[in-house]
């Protein structure tokens, strides 16, 4: 934690901002050291100063405002958020626009790889070293049981498992990466389909038997499937650069002490 009292004032147009409000605010900042984190606060809070300062040059009160989750706004964030809609404006990606995105980057838009996946859980507390252990050896007697007699999954699933699956005989369904825990994507990713994994797999839900079903390979995704999501993506980077070019235009004009901000380069974006 920095020293408060070690640190520069920091002002916005003489306004001062205090410095216990800049240590609050370094605690959202994750930065290498804390005199980093210090100084990303102390930025945040002199953006936020200066559109402040702008939306009571312009009388700009922010009521009504909701935020994505349909929220109301209120107070200072209100305030900012109206500025920024009043006073910044950027163009829709027209179809034209996506479609050249897609053309350049078609690589980043592939469906996931899939994995059809059945398992059976024989459910144990890793801090239980008995009953993990137990339950260990109730998969390797499964193992053995399906690698005599492979039609035997579902009936085992169904009287073993510990998993809601087992009244699908085990069956997950179509699994993609992310889905699971590590350890349990681990395995199945790397069998072939139709392959029991030989060996029980721990994870912190037990101990799993593991079984592989149909593979689906990753698949570029046709320009109509991801044109919305082109979009959005173009509209909100668009509307990144414009916000911080007007923010830069604000401190070029402004006077500030303790920090520093760029200023804009170029016209803001329309």
């Amino acid at each position: 934690m920095v020293e408060v009292l070690d640190q520069p004032r920091v002002a916005v147009n003489g306004r001062e901002v205090p410095a216990e409000a800049i240590a609050a605010e370094a605690q959202h900042h994750p930065a290498p050291d804390a005199q980093a984190a210090w100084n990303a606060a102390a930025e945040a809070l002199a953006v936020r100063q200066l559109l402040l300062d702008e939306a009571e040059r312009l009388g700009i009160e922010g009521s009504g405002l909701a935020d994505a989750d349909g929220r109301p706004l209120c107070g200072e964030e209100a305030r900012i958020e109206a500025l920024l809609a009043a006073e910044v404006q950027t163009p829709r990606a027209d179809e034209a626009t996506a479609r050249r995105y897609y053309d350049t980057h078609c690589e980043r838009f592939r469906s996931a790889p899939l994995v059809e996946a059945s398992h059976i859980l024989f459910a144990a507390d890793p801090a239980d070293s008995l009953a993990y252990g137990l339950a260990t050896g109730d998969a390797r007697t499964a193992i053995r049981t399906l690698q005599r007699d492979p039609q035997a999954f579902d009936l085992l699933a169904r009287q073993h498992s510990a998993c809601p699956s087992k009244e699908q005989g085990g069956m997950l369904g179509q699994i993609a990466p992310g889905a699971l825990v590590p350890e349990f994507e681990e395995v199945l990713f790397s069998l072939e389909p139709g392959a029991l994994h030989p060996e029980p797999v721990r994870t912190r839900f037990g101990v799993h038997v593991i079984r592989a079903g149909r593979h689906e390979e990753a698949r570029e995704l046709p320009f109509e499937a991801v044109s919305d999501q082109i979009s959005g993506y173009l509209e909100e980077a668009s509307w990144r650069r414009a916000v911080a070019q007007y923010i830069g235009i604000l401190a070029a004009g402004a006077t500030l002490e303790g920090v520093e901000l760029a200023a804009a380069t170029g016209p803001l974006v329309q």
